[in-house]
């Protein structure tokens, strides 16, 4: 399939009674002409043809288009929530809701004008619309790790499936910060699919193995850093809280030098 084809899915499972709610919700979108993209579980059905029920939709668009959107949703008599000003709001209607989302929680990894280069399009529900690509779609996916959601099968999944259409290069762009995430990812695949290993470029292997081994040959951090709470708010909030290490942003508690002091 090119970037520019249709995906035509079968079938989509959405809460009861969403469906017409999701529908005039797409329509309304594409016709105010603000770039959006649908992912989530609808992409990966259009991808892989997996069917799961799904609690909502998941819209992405860039930062400076998220308010004009969630502001044209209220002005059509829609009920707007911002769940996190750094990257997620919903749109309601009654109980019913979905996402639109612009950022991932507290890591550097927006929704950027790269996402809407490649094209694929899909009817749902009776819209054609955008779907976020293979290579954006598994960028959403990567830091979603905690007790209740790891998406890794997802990942596997669409790279088993698209892995000739992933833009591989723009991957690791995208995960610069985060080379490690990525790397944990692409091993999961191998072990998953052992047959499979050739799916994923060797250079891009090799230039991730070469970074560990680099890595491995420097002196450790001076501050005590934390980054778990890139994959799970809740579940790594203690080693901030009481084990004094650093979380995403800002310096921990107790700095090392100050531990060898006492």
């Amino acid at each position: 399939m090119s970037s520019s084809g249709t995906i035509d899915p079968s079938h989509f499972d959405p809460p009861k009674d969403a469906e017409e709610f999701y529908r005039e919700a797409l329509r309304l979108m594409v016709e105010w002409e603000i770039p959006f993209l649908l992912g989530g579980t609808y992409a990966l059905t259009c991808y892989t043809g997996i069917r799961r029920p799904t609690k909502d939709m998941d819209v992405f668009c860039k930062a400076g288009d998220a308010p004009r959107l969630l502001s044209r949703f209220q002005d059509a008599g829609y009920r707007i929530s911002v769940e996190d000003e750094r990257w997620i709001g919903k749109v309601w209607q009654d109980d019913l809701f979905f996402d639109v989302i612009y950022s991932f929680s507290s890591a550097n990894l927006p929704v950027r004008d790269s996402w809407f280069e490649e094209e694929y399009t899909a009817d749902v529900y009776g819209v054609d619309v955008r779907i976020v690509s293979p290579t954006e779609f598994i960028i959403s996916k990567l830091l979603l790790q905690d007790r209740y959601r790891y998406d890794a099968a997802d990942i596997a999944h669409v790279m088993l499936k698209k892995h000739e259409e992933v833009d591989w290069q723009r991957l690791l762009s995208a995960m610069e910060l985060y080379w490690e995430v990525l790397l944990i990812q692409l091993l999961n695949f191998r072990f998953v699919y052992p047959s499979e290993r050739d799916c994923i470029p060797q250079w891009l292997m090799d230039e991730l193995l070469e970074r560990v081994q680099m890595q491995s040959k420097l002196p450790p951090t001076k501050m005590r850093v934390c980054r778990g709470r890139l994959f799970s708010p809740r579940d790594y909030l203690v080693d901030i809280t009481d084990w004094g290490f650093a979380d995403v942003v800002g310096k921990g508690l107790e700095e090392p030098h100050e531990r060898e002091e006492h």
